[in-house]
């Protein structure tokens, strides 16, 4: 049965390679997709831990992500913040969106502030602001964009100078003076979220309680990092979810069309053969497993071809675009991936199977 299902599939190695091609084309899209939106995730996500907070403080009505509110509220919070017990660094940071290669949330940042929360600044090149035009950029911006201190930028309709590189995870990728920020954005004295460091982490629920009954600070978006890090998952993230399960929709049925497509055509054309089998004594079910089996031999292998390209792929994006990160590809998406390829190749075989095995020898012996 083995020899003679090779035999098929390569007796018609243009069908054949269409249906691989099918099957790869799912796995790849479901792989380089979630691989992307996860990927995007999680590299928020770190970012935001690197900072080193214990406590983020963000007006009222913001959004779970940090950065796509503009600078609503007084950055005097901070003094009030600071005044209170156990806190021992308060970091206000303005955020703008900006859309080049892709869309990225520009930082403000007074430097002495953002350390006191997460420790001193590390440069890999250069060093700190020295004018208010400066900006400091992590290394995979610096990499990406191919930039090195005394390069210059356009931002904001504004040249700024590259003073310095630093290591990648603490929040933006890109900082400029708060103040600039400020001036550009026609938000003197106003800022979009707070950072705060609290001497003991284990007790930062407690204290978000403290802040909250502080006059005028009850409705403000306060939470421990603790917190805020549960929350940044796929399935809290509105819409993530559905847009993956869209996704992977979307792959099954590419591969569901074209297998059914290929297989069916493929029993169409093999009417004479069948009745031979069936003549020599073959079962339906015989006839079933061996169309089956063909469907599963030409779904692992674009399986396998699928997975190559994605990691490819993969690679050639985090050259290409340092800064916009790709999950790899994970034991639990690729077994994931997997499966959902053979189930929607199986499924697209199994009428053409049954329609194989139905077919009377006799008329299929007098097909020409």
């Amino acid at each position: 049965m083995n020899k003679m299902i090779v035999a098929n599939l390569a007796h018609r190695p243009i069908r054949s390679v269409i249906s691989i091609v099918a099957v790869a084309v799912e796995v790849t899209l479901i792989l380089l997709i979630v691989g992307l939106a996860l990927g995007i995730l999680n590299d928020a996500t770190q970012r935001q831990t690197g900072v080193g907070a214990d406590i983020l403080v963000r007006p009222p009505g913001s959004a779970i992500f940090n950065g796509f509110s503009s600078a609503p509220v007084p950055i005097a919070v901070a003094d009030v913040l600071r005044s209170q017990p156990h806190v021992v660094g308060v970091a206000p940071v303005v955020t703008q969106v900006t859309s080049g290669t892709n869309i990225e949330i520009i930082y403000g940042v007074d430097l002495d502030s953002f350390q006191s929360v997460g420790g001193p600044l590390q440069y890999l090149e250069g060093g700190p602001f020295q004018d208010p035009y400066d900006m400091i950029v992590d290394d995979f911006y610096a990499a990406g964009n191919h930039v090195h201190p005394g390069s210059t930028v356009d931002i904001f309709k504004h040249k700024f100078r590259i003073s310095g590189v630093v290591p990648h995870g603490r929040g933006g990728r890109r900082y400029i003076p708060i103040k600039t920020l400020q001036e550009i954005m026609g938000a003197p004295n106003k800022a979009s979220m707070f950072y705060v460091k609290v001497d003991d982490p284990r007790n930062a629920d407690t204290i978000v309680g403290e802040f909250k009954k502080i006059p005028g600070m009850g409705d403000y978006n306060i939470m421990s990092m603790r917190e805020w890090l549960s929350l940044m998952s796929a399935d809290n993230i509105p819409g993530l979810s559905i847009f993956i399960n869209v996704v992977i929709g979307i792959a099954v049925v590419i591969g569901f069309i074209v297998i059914f497509q290929s297989m069916y055509t493929a029993v169409m054309e093999r009417t004479r053969e069948i009745g031979i089998l069936k003549s020599l004594g073959a079962s339906k079910s015989f006839i079933v497993r061996v169309i089956l089996r063909e469907t599963l031999l030409l779904a692992v292998a674009g399986i396998v071809v699928g997975m190559i390209v994605s990691m490819i792929v993969r690679a050639a994006i985090v050259h290409k675009f340092p800064t916009l990160r790709v999950l790899p590809i994970t034991w639990a998406w690729g077994i994931r991936a997997t499966i959902i390829a053979i189930v929607g190749a199986m499924l697209g075989a199994i009428y053409p199977a049954f329609k194989a095995a139905q077919k009377d020898p006799i008329d299929a012996l007098a097909y020409e």
